[in-house]
């Protein structure tokens, strides 16, 4: 019963991206070409042409795919060692200490277009990845396990849904009216903080031969929360 909601919600979550792909790239496009010609003619001064070609950057990120894939198989390996030795639950090295070494790059990104005013850009870059992982990659996950007949769930205790349901409305009406301030940023600061102290006491049993991807996608949405402080 389970199994099945799981690859019928993976279903409808895919449609929804699709959903939003031809919303953004081509039905009502203009909507956001508007803000994009109003960033060129703000940074007519900051113009820079390409470093590379296009090949080269093509083969540079299959390159770097390979690379990282294998350093995350050696990671993941490695989680329940590093869990027993640092005596830190898995849930929180996971969900926590991860995606925080591991999007330093995009959370240094969204704080550098804050600085130069671009808040939808900068928000484009801490809610993005959640939205492309959580609505594109954990779905697309679920029915490729389904086709090799992998028994893959969404499988959310009630503190991952706890935490992604309050990191989901935080969110929305932190952004609701527009606007950014640092009463803003502070509200979403403590809201991590919460979440992380969360799972930092929170010890997960560990189930053998069961895969659930509860904790990668809360991996994704938890960051965002962590990218909208820089961003605010």
């Amino acid at each position: 019963m389970q199994l099945s909601i799981s690859r019928g919600f993976s279903i409808v979550m895919l449609i929804s991206y699709i959903a939003y792909l031809v919303f953004q790239l081509w039905t009502h496009r203009q909507l956001f070409d508007a803000q994009e010609q109003e960033d060129e003619y703000d940074d007519d001064v900051e113009q820079e042409t390409a470093v590379i070609s296009f090949w080269s950057g093509f083969a540079w990120l299959v390159g770097m795919t390979l690379v990282i894939a294998l350093l995350s198989e050696y990671v993941v390996a490695t989680i329940e060692e590093a869990s027993d030795k640092w005596n830190l639950s898995v849930s929180f090295i996971s969900i926590i200490l991860l995606p925080i070494v591991g999007n330093a790059a995009e959370h240094a990104g969204a704080v550098i277009f804050a600085f130069k005013n671009k808040l939808d850009i900068s928000l484009g870059v801490a809610l993005g990845s959640a939205t492309q992982i959580g609505l594109f990659v954990v779905p697309l996950t679920i029915i490729v396990a389904w086709i090799l007949g992998i028994n893959m769930d969404l499988n959310f205790g009630p503190l991952e849904t706890g935490c992604l349901a309050v990191s989901i409305i935080i969110t929305a009406f932190t952004l609701q009216d527009g606007s950014s301030h640092y009463m803003k940023g502070l509200v979403l600061l403590l809201c991590y903080f919460i979440i992380a102290i969360c799972f930092f006491v929170d010890k997960l049993p560990q189930k053998q031969n069961a895969i659930h991807l509860g904790h990668q996608a809360m991996n994704n949405v938890v960051t965002a929360t962590g990218g909208g402080v820089f961003s605010s």
